[in-house]
């Protein structure tokens, strides 16, 4: 085969391809990032031993499913001693008022004794709320994302037990840089692409970093104004088609390019 055969096949073949995808045609800018979520924390008010877990990571709940149990007997006791004290307190009161009418008792005895009636009122209501909190519900629907204490394992107070990712709570971070800024808006559109993942994947940008992440010398060349990024978030459209620190590629559509 000539040399001259050859230049004009690879040139056919050249051709042949500024057809398909176009010569001087520039690719929407693309611009690297990953996927990371907002957990819901859930943990008790007070420490204690976990004694049941209801759910396992990747369950889907709804809101008010049962999620944990810590053990209560301190609460339990707490509010059996306060309801003794609340018992006596309301026979002390009914004391108090019956002397009252027969005008053997004086009025800030009883006023005492209603005092005291409604401080023990109070306990008891306070125990009961510390009694019912040592049983976790979801306080949100979502998937468990995370278990960090399981059965006979001790959580200190307010240590989440799990986490619980909400599918609304998922986000794409990445990193723009400045020049690019203009072409960027809340509320826009992006497309993202990623190993094996479906080709229609979209996001909406919530939010734009006004501070760069990289600050360079005090003078700003157009080279060093090149490495001023900004970061940007997004919100995917379809959550459930991506995984908390997934790589992604976020492209811009081609006309903001």
């Amino acid at each position: 085969m000539t040399a001259l055969r050859i230049v004009a096949r690879v040139g056919a073949a050249l051709a042949l391809t500024c057809l398909v995808v176009g010569c001087g045609q520039k690719r929407p800018p693309g611009y690297q990032g990953w996927v990371e979520a907002d957990m819901i924390f859930v943990s008790p008010d007070e420490s204690g031993r976990v004694t049941k877990l209801n759910v396992r990571e990747g369950d889907v709940v709804e809101v008010g499913t049962p999620l944990y149990s810590v053990d209560d007997e301190l609460q339990q006791a707490d509010l059996n001693q306060n309801k003794a004290t609340l018992a006596n307190a309301q026979q002390t009161y009914d004391r108090a008022a019956s002397l009252r009418k027969t005008g053997a008792g004086t009025q800030a005895t009883l006023d005492a004794a209603l005092s005291a009636l409604r401080v023990a009122e109070a306990r008891v209501n306070t125990s009961e709320t510390r009694l019912s909190r040592r049983k976790g519900f979801a306080p949100v629907a979502g998937t468990i994302q995370q278990i960090y204490f399981r059965e006979g394992e001790m959580t200190p107070a307010q240590r989440p037990v799990l986490s619980i990712m909400p599918p609304g709570n998922m986000k794409i971070r990445f990193f723009v840089p400045e020049p690019d800024l203009p072409k960027l808006k809340i509320g826009q559109e992006v497309r993202v692409t990623c190993d094996n993942c479906a080709p229609d994947l979209t996001a909406r940008i919530y939010f734009i970093a006004t501070q760069a992440e990289y600050t360079p010398p005090v003078i700003y060349s157009l080279e060093e104004r090149n490495k001023l990024v900004f970061l940007v978030q997004a919100r995917p459209d379809r959550p459930d088609r991506l995984r908390v620190g997934q790589p992604v590629t976020v492209e811009l559509d081609a006309a903001t390019h």
